[in-house]
């Protein structure tokens, strides 16, 4: 380790960004991670924490200012990590998650050509879903963020990413807590009743769903609250109550009951109508939902006859719409839910070359290779952690021609693209598309085929 010390203050230049949008500068060597730091920029760093391999300081003040720095709108934002690329101009940002997914792929040795990121439609207010915790603070109920490693919550009206209609209902909803002394969630002691809110709000059709996560069966003054909630939100259209007691930072607990109105809301999405209820997947950026899952179905390049496995399949979003230009479509999701809005979603548009199946992506993949199911074309949308070895196994077996994988995470993309070239699959190029504008999030399409 150099010769540094916590507290320490001193001048570096600054040279890279890491993934979570921090600063790189080295001292003889030795990474520091600077919060509020751009390539290019000289600062005055404060250094907060030192590990064997690398420390950690924000910056005291900027020397030199990088062209592509721009004002913030409040280092809330930064604090909580709602935007954390807040300071870093849009085109910046774009090149930046570009050079991100090349650099995994260098480290991995993969031949790769990344495209530049498709921008977003809005780069503020696209978010149509909203978990914000509820906490007391300093006696009040509140609702806000936490600060970024820490159960702080800092009390927040505009969360400047989300829809500011969602914002609006948070704000109400908080007012009617408060109104009727209903108490925040105690994380220290789990007591307490109201853990979060949850509003999803149809980016088309402007219906609202508002979920009451609650530590307790049953809330204080249920009745009341509903309906001072509807004469102040005419666009809401369902509230449901989740029963969520345990000690977790898992937000929705298994249980659910709607106690006003729907169990879901609808949404359009390339000329299909979706139902989506409180435990489904759904893309929290429409606009730019669209264009990223055109840019996965130009990759199929359907013609009409195939057979497509959509693994990791929600609520049918692109199964739907994938069956429009395929002959037959099986999806597989480990939510009940969310399979069964897929079905009603099915009947609704009138789509009937679909198939949806319960069940661990891995497990139903096997079951279906078993049972000789030749896929033409596999679509992959899995979480964070990327595919499951036992899910490569079975693609391994069942070799469909095309594979396309929508990815959220670089990271596991890449490793899953290597653990797939075992099979003989190869990808050209990968398309990056900016679902999360002002935060370091990547999402991206890239198709795989067989030599």
């Amino acid at each position: 380790m150099a010769n540094l010390a916590k507290n320490q203050e001193l001048e570096v230049n600054v040279t890279d960004l890491t993934y979570e949008g921090l600063g790189v500068a080295k001292v003889d060597g030795f990474p520091l991670f600077i919060d509020n730091a751009l390539p290019g920029e000289t600062v005055r760093a404060h250094i907060t924490k030192l590990q064997k391999q690398y420390g950690f300081a924000f910056t005291k003040e900027i020397l030199k200012k990088s062209p592509d720095r721009v004002e913030t709108k409040s280092r809330i934002y930064t604090q909580t990590g709602i935007a954390p690329l807040q300071h870093l101009s849009y085109p910046a940002q774009l090149t930046f998650k570009q050079h991100q997914i090349d650099e995994l792929y260098k480290k991995q040795h993969l031949d790769i050509e990344v495209l530049p990121t498709i921008p977003s439609p809005q780069q503020t207010g696209y978010r149509d879903k909203a978990q914000v915790p509820v906490r007391e603070v300093n006696g009040k109920l509140e609702t806000g963020f936490f600060k970024r490693r820490s159960h702080v919550l800092v009390p927040i009206t505009d969360f400047y990413i989300q829809d500011p209609a969602i914002d609006e209902a948070i704000v109400i909803v908080r007012d009617l807590l408060r109104k009727y002394n209903v108490p925040a969630y105690d994380e220290i002691h789990n007591g307490g009743v109201v853990r979060n809110v949850m509003v999803r709000r149809g980016h088309f059709t402007k219906m609202m769903m508002i979920v009451l996560v609650t530590r307790t069966r049953d809330l204080p003054h249920m009745a009341e609250i509903v309906s001072d909630i509807t004469a102040a939100l005419p666009e809401v259209a369902s509230i449901i109550l989740n029963f969520n007691p345990k000690r977790t930072n898992v937000i929705l607990g298994s249980r659910s009951k709607t106690v006003w109105g729907q169990d879901y809301i609808e949404d359009d999405l390339l000329g299909s109508t979706f139902r989506i209820s409180a435990q489904s997947f759904y893309q929290v950026n429409p606009e730019q939902t669209e264009n990223l899952y055109k840019a996965a179905i130009d990759g199929a390049q359907l013609t009409g006859n195939e057979t497509v496995i959509d693994a990791y399949s929600g609520i049918g979003t692109i199964s739907l719409t994938m069956a429009r230009h395929a002959k037959q479509v099986y999806g597989v999701e480990v939510v009940p839910e969310a399979v069964e809005d897929a079905r009603v979603n099915a009947a609704a548009n009138g789509i009937k070359n679909v198939t949806f199946k319960v069940g661990k992506a891995e497990d139903v993949m096997r079951t279906w290779r078993d049972q000789k199911l030749a896929a033409d074309v596999l679509m992959v949308d899995p979480p964070r952690k990327g595919l499951a070895p036992e899910f490569t196994e079975a693609v391994g077996s069942m070799l469909p021609g095309r594979i396309v994988y929508v990815s959220c995470n670089p990271a596991t993309l890449a490793r899953d693209i290597t653990a797939l070239g075992e099979f003989g699959y190869k990808a050209t190029q990968t398309q990056p598309v900016d679902m999360f504008p002002q935060t370091q999030h990547i999402e991206s399409v890239t198709v795989l085929t067989r030599d």
